[in-house]
């Protein structure tokens, strides 16, 4: 490929480039000594499962492969202890060592879904930082200064608002920053939230005498909400390892603005053909497309079939769960109740809200009492928001 055909397709919703010209000069440079680039994103194992968040720097890795470059997906086991502390408004816990391999297994099986294994290296970091002397671990540390620490964003808040930061969390970018000296990254690819640490690793490398990489920054993709970063503690999210119906169901939820996000940062099909396509058919190609993508080829079509006959067509999906609750002596149960007990809200407070907006069906036909009672009997199908079904048995004494 081109150089700058290149460029067009590894700069496609990158935030930043730094510094500027430096990935076109490092692919010329490696076009002409006949070698791939080596191009680096780490990932700490913090947790087993990996959403559609962290699939945009997977897709920017396998979009370096189309172009011919070997990818490094390194596993941060040593640095996942550390705990990252971007973003955080105070110390983190550091998982243990089991608990960090125990997440590095599922990464593994998980990213070979959208990279090439033939051109990716998996390393973890504990490969060569296990090695590290006190003595080397002070040299590393002699790189940097604490005022050079403090000018990250949110240690410098943290600081200036009296909030504790531990020591060990100055060594964390030192740590990521020296994973590139080892590795001989030409470029690093993260999260613009990552951008200080990506830095370090230019500065550590040039300190070691090696020629410091072209740091690549990719936008954090927002959940379902469209307003807040993807992320399982909000519920926002679409996790890699989740159904084919619950990702396709997900998806479509998204609003027109968000779908055009996603496609620029998950896909690399030209935005001026999703454009082109009514918004209800692009989201449907994009949720195809994502669940083929981790489920394997056909699994998208059979989602949209079933997602079409269910919605679309108003018809009540074949699977249905089934339940069961008593109402005691009373003979009935207050709706409210009945939905929160049986799991398909969080509270009545919830269960009343999701009535007023009209969202709550019995037999198909809308709840508009708030008072409305389940009398003992059924089952009853019960319908809330458009993916919530169940089959409710009420039992009296």
């Amino acid at each position: 490929m081109e150089i700058q055909q290149q460029i067009e397709r590894l700069t496609r919703g990158a935030v930043e480039i730094l510094p500027h010209g430096a990935l076109e000069a490092r692919l010329r440079h490696a076009k002409a000594e006949d070698r791939p680039l080596r191009v680096k994103a780490g990932f700490d194992p913090t947790a087993p499962d990996l959403h559609l968040g962290h699939t945009v720097l997977l897709e920017k890795l396998r979009q370096f492969q189309l172009c011919g470059h070997q990818v490094i997906f390194l596993i941060g086991d040593f640095t996942g202890m550390i705990g990252d502390p971007t973003g955080k408004n105070e110390t983190r816990p550091p998982l243990t060592h089991e608990e960090v391999l125990a997440n590095a297994e599922t990464y593994k099986e998980q990213v070979f879904k959208i990279l090439d294994p033939a051109l990716t290296e998996v390393r973890f970091n504990s490969e060569w930082l296990h090695n590290l002397t006190a003595a080397d671990l002070i040299r590393i540390a002699g790189k940097a200064t604490v005022a050079r620490m403090l000018e990250r964003d949110d240690f410098e808040k943290r600081y200036r608002t009296g909030r504790p930061i531990a020591l060990h969390e100055f060594l964390y970018p030192l740590i990521q920053g020296y994973d590139s000296v080892a590795l001989d990254a030409d470029v690093e690819v993260g999260g613009n939230d990552q951008k200080f640490n990506l830095l370090m690793g230019r500065q550590l490398q040039e300190a070691y005498g090696k020629a410091p990489q072209v740091v690549l920054t990719m936008p954090l993709l927002e959940g379902l909400d469209g307003m807040n970063k993807m992320s399982k503690s909000l519920g926002n999210y679409v996790g890699v390892a989740e159904p084919a119906k619950e990702q396709f169901g997900k998806l479509m939820s998204i609003s027109d603005e968000l779908m055009l996000r996603y496609y620029e940062l998950l896909t690399d099909i030209p935005l001026d053909e999703v454009r082109a396509l009514h918004p209800l058919e692009a989201k449907k190609r994009l949720a195809t497309r994502i669940v083929d993508r981790f489920h394997g080829a056909g699994a998208g079509i059979r989602a949209r079939e079933a997602f079409e006959r269910q919605f679309a067509r108003k018809e009540v999906p074949d699977d249905v769960p089934e339940g069961a609750l008593s109402c005691g002596a009373e003979g009935s149960l207050w709706i409210a109740h009945a939905l929160t007990r049986a799991g398909l809200t969080a509270s009545n407070g919830e269960a009343l809200r999701l009535i007023k907006q009209h969202a709550v069906s019995v037999d198909g036909q809308k709840v508009e009492d708030r008072d409305f009672h389940l009398p003992a009997g059924g089952p009853y199908l019960i319908r809330v928001g458009k993916r919530k079904f169940l089959r409710l048995t009420i039992n009296g004494e």
